[in-house]
């Protein structure tokens, strides 16, 4: 076996309690320790990217207790990129919140962090459901906790929202978990691809409810209509470093779908064949729709970044709903690009109300550095609208590609068309109150967001807090000059997604073990 799979649960796992009882008083260390973990995270990550390319099937087996009996991780390519995706998110999230001094409003905040990619790596590294339950709980403390990062009212309602929906959420989790196990006897995602084609239609009642039950909890995680209200509202009141974080979140609901629903019901298994696809695609159209007029409808910067990550989102899902190989490649190639920039736009968004300390869409004097935040925020939006030259428009591009088949071409195409459009209206207009109508307002008036309040003059950002937003706005480009490349990997990935007879005998011990 190959120890280096287990590293991305136990780097951050160690690294938390240490820096939580150890250097909690000691911002100097908990940063020093944070980052330390962060860039191992992301060596890592490469590490296993590079092991994963070769196509193979890598099993880790906790204990040397061989599946299904025991636990398992499991790394193949689709795992890796999340696994590298998520390292290099944390980093650059990470060194914004060092810059701007985020860290430093409360003592806990790099535990947490620790604990937050602990439970997000584990997501994408088990090889089981119960444990994708157990590490969906990890995320659900370390995120409320990094939530409430900094105090404050609007903050603790959204909280709390946010806690029990996901408890709610949970707690439909193990019902679908007890009914799957009563059916199969197994929770483990090989096992039970292997069982579950060879179950009669009419012994695989509790299986559907299961399967249908964790479509649900999924969906949930995923933020997809009806139950989507609870991401705006807390990812426009979380510390916007963690919103940034928060990006990489709800695709994890995202992959789990893509993995249990490919892997364990797959669309050709007759016990669950044809449940998930038409209402999976009505709710992603939905949460597109109502991301896209929540955007034009915002009153508040940070407002309008979390309703255009819901918009995304929706997009996002367009292509998963599809099930098939192709549609997973525009997926994933979506999923790479939104994540970034969301985490982009919310990190301009920081500099910005940092600054302007006032995070209505409305006319203020100007800020020092207008025009470089004006630049970024325009990058960052093109991209999240899909407009061309960046990541948005091919992505956009690639799902709409696989949307032809006549039941979902109109309603998918003009989705995705007339949202893109819709966003784009609503960024120009928040783009032009912040940037553009702020230079006709003499430095020297008083700004009504901070009447009454000796407020010192706005601090110039430098390199150190400006950098994390510019990379994640460069990456976007890169994304786009590399599209080709990029591409191919990711049809790799999906073919070995599909490939359901490979991860079976992988895990259980038939195969390549790693």
């Amino acid at each position: 076996m190959n120890h280096w799979i287990i590293a991305p649960v136990i780097l951050p796992a160690l690294l938390a309690p240490i820096i939580g009882f150890v250097m909690r008083h000691d911002i100097t260390l908990a940063r020093a320790a944070s980052v330390a973990g962060s860039l191992g995270l992301l060596g890592i990550a490469l590490g296993l990217a590079a092991l994963a390319a070769g196509g193979q099937t890598h099993v880790y087996y906790l204990g040397d207790w061989p599946a299904p009996f025991g636990i398992v991780l499991v790394l193949d390519r689709l795992s890796a990129l999340m696994i590298l995706l998520t390292a290099s998110l944390a980093l650059i999230v990470l060194l914004h919140a060092i810059a701007t001094g985020w860290d430093n409003r409360g003592r806990h905040f790099h535990a947490l962090f620790q604990f937050q990619l602990m439970g997000i790596c584990g997501a994408f590294l088990t090889g089981d459901v119960f444990n994708l339950f157990v590490f969906f709980e990890v995320l659900l403390i370390a995120s409320y906790g990094l939530m409430m990062h900094g105090g404050g009212r609007d903050r603790m309602r959204a909280g709390l929202q946010y806690v029990v929906i996901n408890l709610a959420g949970s707690t439909l989790f193990l019902f679908a978990l007890g009914a799957l196990y009563a059916s199969t006897g197994t929770l483990n995602i090989a096992d039970l691809a292997a069982k579950l084609p060879l179950m009669p239609v009419e012994d695989a009642a509790l299986v559907r409810v299961a399967a249908m039950l964790l479509m649900i909890v999924f969906a949930v995680k995923a933020a997809l209509f009806p139950v989507q209200f609870w991401l705006p509202g807390t990812y426009a009141n979380a510390p916007a470093p963690v919103a940034a974080l928060f990006a990489i979140m709800t695709k994890v609901g995202a992959y789990a779908i893509l993995r249990i629903h490919t892997v364990v019901f797959g669309p050709d298994i007759p016990a669950t064949a044809g449940m998930p696809d038409t209402w999976l695609f009505i709710a992603a159209v939905i949460t597109l729709a109502v991301g896209a007029v929540g955007v034009l409808g915002a009153r508040r910067l940070l407002q309008l970044v979390s309703f255009s990550v819901l918009a995304s989102m929706g997009t996002l899902m367009l292509a998963v709903s599809m099930f098939t190989p192709e549609a997973t490649t525009a997926a994933l190639y979506y999923l790479v690009h939104s994540t970034f920039a969301a985490a982009a736009l919310f990190l301009v968004a920081d500099l910005v109300v940092e600054r302007r300390r006032n995070d209505g869409l409305t006319a203020l004097p100007p800020i020092p550095q207008n025009g470089l935040f004006a630049a970024l925020f325009f990058g960052a939006a093109i991209a999240m609208a899909g407009m061309p030259p960046l990541s948005g428009f091919l992505g956009k591009l690639l799902v709409m590609d696989v949307l032809r088949s006549p039941d979902v071409m109109v309603v998918g195409w003009t989705a995705i068309l007339v949202g893109s459009l819709v966003v784009i209206v609503g960024f120009a207009r928040a783009g032009s109150v912040v940037f553009w109508k702020s230079t006709a307002i003499p430095a020297d008036v008083d700004d009504p967001g901070t009447a009454g309040v000796d407020a010192a003059p706005a601090e110039r950002a430098d390199f150190a807090q400006v950098a994390p937003a510019a990379f994640c706005v460069a990456g976007l480009g890169a994304l786009a000059i590399f599209a080709g490349p990029l591409t191919g990997f990711l049809e790799d990935t999906s073919a070995q997604l599909f490939d359901r007879a490979g991860y079976v005998s992988s895990v259980l011990g038939n195969g390549e073990e790693g």
